[in-house]
């Protein structure tokens, strides 16, 4: 009978920055939301500063997200850049470090240099990359993909607190937004630790906790210009 096996590290990449991205939309508007709110904002000047949010929030994640990917993914090509040359100029010093690393893992030296001229003449710099440099094609940086999940997923995670708003009672929009938001983390931080094969109950007080905080954060700032206003 054949073995198979399922892993989720290929989702790390989008799914890290899916998670912040809905995380970041759902936290950043619900507070400002209630912030406004607190500071006795009319209900439409609140909707607004919501959806300025959204789209502001959206584009920064974005720029964010490509600029930092980018940056890992240049260091990532210097890398692969050198143990190229090194490879052509250096053969039995590299091959003598590849022999080293498989030592240190465990192997006999002797087994060791056997795998590391095998994986050198089936793929040598592949083998560095992957074994010296920790690069996979599964693990390495996308700057694309990290930035449109992350604008995504922050207009999305933005939308639902910015629905509430629409639909509750400008009396009551603080205390919709608020709980309404703490279920919809819940709920996203559960389904990231399902999709990462982590405890849903963890994955879901992380985030509801920091979101509490900022929330309340705001609310306390909102209240006090509020009253400054007044």
């Amino acid at each position: 009978m054949r073995h198979s096996e399922f892993h989720r590290a290929h989702r790390i990449g989008w799914l890290r920055a899916a998670v912040l991205g809905a995380n970041d939309g759902i936290v950043s508007t619900a507070s400002l939301v209630i912030g406004v709110a607190a500071a006795g904002a009319a209900h439409e000047t609140i909707l607004i500063t919501g959806i300025a949010g959204l789209v502001s929030g959206a584009m920064s994640m974005a720029a964010g997200e490509y600029v930092s990917v980018s940056s890992q993914s240049d260091t990532e090509a210097a890398d692969i850049a050198r143990e190229t040359v090194e490879l052509a100029t250096q053969p039995e010093h590299e091959l003598e470090e590849l022999t080293a690393i498989y030592t240190s893992r465990g192997l006999s030296p002797d087994m060791a240099h056997q795998v590391a001229i095998q994986l050198t003449a089936h793929d040598a710099l592949g083998a560095h990359a992957r074994d010296e440099l920790g690069i996979t094609d599964t693990m390495n940086a996308k700057p694309v993909q990290a930035a449109l999940a992350s604008a995504a997923t922050f207009a999305l995670g933005a939308a639902l607190p910015l629905l509430v708003t629409f639909i509750a009672a400008s009396s009551n929009t603080i205390q919709y937004v608020a709980v309404t938001s703490l279920i919809f983390l819940a709920a996203l931080g559960s389904l990231a630790a399902h999709a990462g094969g982590a405890s849903l109950l963890k994955g879901a007080s992380r985030v509801t906790f920091w979101g509490v905080l900022a929330m309340a954060a705001t609310a306390g700032v909102g209240n006090l210009f509020g009253v400054i206003a007044g």
